[in-house]
């Protein structure tokens, strides 16, 4: 029997691989340049959002599903760890991360409820909640945004795909990161460069501009 890398070139047609290569490239490449055009101000608002919640003795809340799940934990890591620069640690819990709480409340509540219990239990008003969903469907992560918005929590959305339902329940309160695309790899990678610049710029208004 053939082993698989021999079976695969029999039976694949010949591809370029160096031309999809570049074209990933080309495309991320040109995806950030659309979304710093479209996307700055808002960022800019969000960074200082995330400053006032920080520096009011409040917290972040981050949450998502999947690839977004990595990112939101990434983002508390750097704000409980550091980013570039030494700081004291900053509030922040993410609520994907707690496999405990997460089976517990979809074996007694279901899946689209394991976010928002945690954010009824944790979240106080002046907290900001950081939501991620490529698509803005994720039921878990719109059921989130409701309970964040009950207790007078501003809500970062970042999303993709034009918003989905998320974009339809946030208020002047909130603000909306959507990538102008509707591949989720591409928005993935946007999300995070997004986060990275968030965590940039709370340092900058915590430790001066470097």
């Amino acid at each position: 029997m053939p082993c698989r890398v021999e079976h695969a070139q029999r039976y694949n047609r010949p591809m370029d691989l160096s031309a999809r290569v570049a074209h990933h490239f080309r495309d991320a490449a040109a995806l950030f340049e659309r979304s710093q055009r479209d996307l700055a101000e808002p960022i800019v608002a969000a960074g200082e959002a995330l400053f006032l919640a920080l520096s009011s003795d409040c917290k972040i809340l981050a949450c998502g599903n999947g690839g977004s799940a990595a990112d939101a934990q990434h983002f508390i890591a750097e704000l409980v760890g550091r980013f570039e620069r030494e700081r004291l640690p900053l509030a922040g819990i993410t609520l994907n991360t707690d496999t405990s709480i997460l089976t517990a409340v979809a074996n007694d509540y279901g899946y689209a409820d394991v976010f928002a219990r945690q954010v009824q239990a944790l979240g106080q008003p002046g907290d900001v909640l950081v939501a991620l969903s490529t698509s803005g469907q994720s039921a878990s992560v719109v059921r989130a945004v409701q309970a964040a918005q009950e207790r007078d929590m501003p809500v970062i959305a970042l999303t993709g795909k034009g918003g989905g339902q998320i974009a339809t329940l946030l208020t002047a309160n909130d603000i909306h990161l959507c990538v102008p695309h509707d591949r989720t790899m591409r928005i993935q990678e946007v999300h995070g460069l997004i986060l990275h610049v968030l965590c940039d710029l709370v340092d900058a208004q915590l430790l001066g501009d470097s």
